[in-house]
């Protein structure tokens, strides 16, 4: 097999400047000084977040209008709702400890709870009540979201004990939230460790080397740190917004993209050993001809993730920027910090298994050798078979719901506020705690209210002024209504589609619709706008990454083909997997987008290794056997990228939101069906059978002789 010392070595520049005898040391020291400023800073990250309902809804829908015109007649709210149930019927005894409930509820000031506006207890029935139900206002300012959790526990500390029998839940929509808020705690943590381990892991098993883990355990940690520094500062002082959502992904980006980025340099750097006695000269080598791969790899995740800054919601158009920060900064320390390492601590690091200089490359005859030379006699039987397999797969695509997911659905587990949901619903309508908020002109309120009361899905005598709420604020007057079905059900949405089109209609009125439910239509409308406009945008950006550092434009189409195939039955196989073996009710509708941007701009990392190796190794020996070589030197450390990444996206599932288990399964059987069947048998096959005119409109000086 040709060695890469046949090519000519590269000049001096930024590879030697990088792990130099001398200059490494200042790269290290440089890095260290960064984590030393950046550690104490990066800890604030999570008290930078802005949850708040403005930083996930889309920003020009007309329940964000509502939201923001809200403001001006009371300080944004949401009622924690207090059920007292008893089927046979609440006793004397029941009706007593709900009254002294509801007197400790009007004390209440800590946390934001708005106590002394505490409305009810509201019985199901007038005559022998079974139910009672009471509205504890909680404000949702700058801080409400963090503080949610602990106003809840309070109010749930003033539910005094009753009689055996007497069913009493915190439920409402600050009950939920309070319950999205506690999932949503420790996140950073929570995944950092389990991103950590799955590392570690998995280093160990690659390698087997006890001292080589703890290199890009090092600089991945440091890049993160630096990374989560960066975008504090900038939420801080240019108002960039973090939401829970993207500093979680953010730690998964930054670890598995980082370690990815390692693994390929580790991989080059030891080829480089086995041929050099100096070290610092293997790793110049190294970076010089594996560097652009890694480059061009984290240069299009980048980009990738920048696209999503058109996005019209703002929870996705936000995540674009905070991940394309983490990649970029771990790029950096993957390409400056982490050679220097591996250089100072010299060929020892990878003990047991030391490579010395001339020692057997062996790649050269490893079960990826042995693949490449099985695909190289029957290559267009390969990729048929193996497209057909992929396709079959795909089929499971017949069961994707991504239209929503409610919120009983939205937990891996059933925490209070569901039970407290269910408990509701049986006894009172079951959009109460969630009503529609209707703002209109003054002059035409009264016929606007008329009109929402009139509407199907809507209880009549349910429009009203809530309490605390200004009668009218510069000619406009804000209503509520409660709907009939539950706040997050598809009845519901339809009821805020009506209401809408009726207020809509009222001449003069300039009515708007918001609440939560007219918040998830509007965010299922924007999240199908974005598919639509993303995913043609994102395709396009990886294309042109390809034509640019291949040359070529068959080869980028034949790769931007097998990666829409490997997402849609990457896609097909999880939603066959959630309907039968994990009964999820469904997939949130932002679901195939976010499966799409990671798969296809993380998964490029392999397609842009390959491809460039195989290319190089084919201007010396023509590309079919440049195909065979590169398989072999690049499918060993392709497989073990593959395995990093997948094991780090499965972390998500230790979060209890189903949203987060959905897109971490996705994604992590979507890299390994990359990893283990696209980029090692479907890429090579498709390559071999074009042959020479896989780099159409080049043509290798080497596939001409």
């Amino acid at each position: 097999m040709p060695h890469s010392h046949e090519l000519p070595p590269p000049r001096k520049g930024i590879a030697h400047l990088v792990c130099g005898r001398r200059s490494k040391w200042v790269v290290v020291v440089l890095w260290l000084v960064v984590i030393m400023l950046a550690f104490p800073l990066a800890s604030k990250l999570t008290d930078a977040q802005d949850n708040e309902a403005s930083s996930w809804l889309p920003g020009k829908a007309e329940s964000t209008q509502v939201l923001q015109e809200a403001e001006e007649f009371r300080p944004e709210v949401i009622p924690a709702v207090v059920v007292y149930a008893r089927e046979s019927g609440l006793t004397g005894a029941d009706r007593a400890r709900i009254a002294e409930d509801v007197a400790a509820f009007k004390e209440l000031r800590e946390h934001g709870v708005r106590g002394a506006e505490t409305q009810g207890p509201v019985l199901d029935r007038p005559v022998d009540p079974r139910a009672a139900q009471v509205y504890v206002p909680i404000t949702m300012d700058e801080k409400g979201w963090d503080r949610l959790a602990p106003a809840v526990d309070s109010i749930r500390a003033e539910t005094g004990t009753g009689e055996a029998g007497l069913a009493v839940h915190v439920t409402g929509p600050g009950g939920t939230n309070a319950d999205f808020s506690e999932a949503f705690e420790g996140i950073d943590s929570t995944l950092l460790l389990a991103a950590l381990g799955v590392v570690v892991v998995m280093l160990l098993i690659t390698y087997r080397s006890p001292t080589l883990l703890l290199v890009p355990v090092v600089a991945v940690i440091g890049a993160l740190s630096a990374a989560q520094a960066l975008i504090y500062l900038l939420a801080e002082h240019a108002d960039l917004t973090v939401n829970g959502q993207s500093a979680g992904i953010l730690t998964v980006l930054v670890f598995g993209a980082g370690t990815d980025y390692a693994l390929l340099l580790i991989a080059r750097y030891r080829e480089e050993l086995r041929r050099h006695e100096d070290r610092h000269e293997a790793m110049a080598l190294a970076l010089h001809r594996a560097g652009p791969a890694v480059l061009a790899s984290g240069a299009t995740v980048v980009l990738g993730m920048l696209v999503l800054m058109v996005a019209e919601m703002n929870s996705t158009s936000g995540l674009g920027p905070v991940a394309a920060i983490g990649v970029a900064v771990a790029l950096l320390a993957m390409l400056t910090l982490f050679p220097a390492l591996l250089v100072i601590f010299g060929r020892w690091i990878f003990w047991p298994v030391i490579p010395h200089l001339g020692s057997p490359e062996p790649t050269e005859h490893g079960v990826w050798a042995r693949t490449g030379a099985g695909i190289a006699r029957r290559p267009r039987a390969v990729w048929a078979v193996t497209v057909l397999v992929l396709a079959v797969f795909s089929l499971g695509l017949t069961q994707l719901r991504a239209e929503g997911v409610n919120n009983a659905d939205a937990f891996t587990g059933k925490p209070d506020s569901i039970t407290g949901q269910e408990v509701q619903a049986r006894y009172f309508p079951a959009g109460s705690g969630t009503p529609l908020v209707i703002i209109t002109n003054a002059e035409e309120a009264r016929q606007v209210g008329e009109t929402v009361a009139r509407t199907n899905g809507v209880v009549p005598e349910s429009i009203a002024v809530p309490p605390g709420t200004k009668p009218e604020h510069d000619g406009r007057v804000l209503i509520e209504a409660t709907m009939t079905e539950r706040g997050d059900s598809a009845a519901a949405k339809d009821t805020v589609e009506r209401v809408r089109d009726a207020v809509h209609a009222v001449p003069d009125a300039d009515a708007q619709v918001g609440g939560g439910t007219a918040a998830l239509v509007d965010m299922d409308r924007a999240t199908a706008h974005d598919n639509v406009l993303i995913i043609p945008l994102i395709l396009a950006v990886v294309l042109l990454v390809l034509v640019l550092l291949l040359r070529s434009l068959v080869a980028p189409l034949l790769l931007i083909a097998t990666v829409v195939l490997s997402f849609a039955a990457a896609l097909g196989l999880s939603a066959f997997a959630f309907r039968h073996i994990f009964d999820y009710a469904g997939e949130t509708t932002d679901f195939p987008l976010f499966v799409f941007v990671f798969l296809v701009a993380l998964g490029i990392d392999y397609n842009i290794f390959l491809s460039t190796r195989i290319r190089e190794e084919a201007h010396r020996q023509g590309t079919r056997a440049g195909v065979v070589t590169g398989l072999a030197t690049t499918g060993a450390v392709i497989t073990s990228a593959g395995l990093v990444l997948a094991g780090t996206f499965a972390a998500l599932g230790t979060l209890p939101l189903v949203a987060f288990a959905e897109i971490g399964f996705a994604v992590a059987l979507g890299v390994l069906l990359d990893t283990l069947v696209v980029r090692s048998v479907l890429v090579p096959a498709l390559f071999l059978d074009a042959g020479p005119k896989v780099w159409w409109p080049h043509r290798l000086a080497r596939d001409d002789r």
